[in-house]
């Protein structure tokens, strides 16, 4: 798998906060592709239409139509894993069981709300899960290519979409950069692309603070 893909090179880097022992729960989109890179490491993914223990995506002839995902994409189920109604998922997400949620979004603002649901004049299918993992989860962890196709920066001082609830996230991993919310705002802790901190400020629109000089080779 080429870490040149943008999508992978987030989904490598999230995968590395992920510890031993944690039940997960992967979002639609990028975070779909973090369980390629947990190793053996022993991950408990969760999924809000009721599943703990789900495995990797299927090869074609394994393909199980009625063992799915969340999005519905077919995924496999590890051994000893459990499967139960939507209900006790979510009550399962509600009820702050889920260590680390991770989360496909559409902006984050400077102090780590985010918006990741709703497109100004597109069809609303609905927040589906996103708000209760938002609220529930112990961590939650935003997955994000950090540049629209037309160039605008996903990270915003304000956000311009709905927002998907009031709590602010942990960490927004990009493939430009690892950016942490904290009291102080938006600090970057890690740059993943070959570029600068200034150039990077540049491109978002405003001037970020990096804390840790530290440049990752992916």
């Amino acid at each position: 798998m080429l870490l040149q893909n943008k999508r992978h090179i987030i989904a490598k880097r999230i995968a590395e906060e992920l510890e031993e022992g944690q039940v997960v729960n992967l979002g639609i989109g990028i975070p779909t592709l973090v369980i390629e890179y947990l190793g053996d490491r022993k991950v408990y993914l969760q999924s809000e239409n009721g599943l703990l223990g789900m495995g990797p995506s299927p090869i074609d002839w394994q393909i199980d139509i009625d063992l799915t995902n969340a999005g519905k994409d077919p995924v496999t189920n590890l051994k000893g894993s459990s499967f139960f109604s939507s209900a006790d998922s979510f009550g399962l997400i509600r009820g702050g069981h889920v260590d680390v949620a991770v989360l496909g979004v559409l902006q984050v603002d400077v102090n780590g709300k985010i918006a990741n649901w709703s497109v100004p004049n597109q069809p609303i299918l609905g927040v589906g899960g996103a708000m209760d993992l938002l609220i529930g989860a112990k961590k939650v962890i935003t997955a994000a290519t950090l540049f629209t196709k037309n160039g605008e920066s996903k990270l915003v001082q304000n956000l311009t979409y709905d927002t998907s609830g009031v709590r602010k996230v942990d960490l927004l991993v990009s493939d430009y950069a690892v950016f942490k919310f904290t009291e102080d705002g938006v600090k970057v802790v890690e740059i993943l692309k070959d570029i600068t901190i200034e150039e990077l400020s540049e491109k978002v629109g405003f001037e970020l603070e990096y804390l840790k000089e530290k440049v990752l080779e992916r």
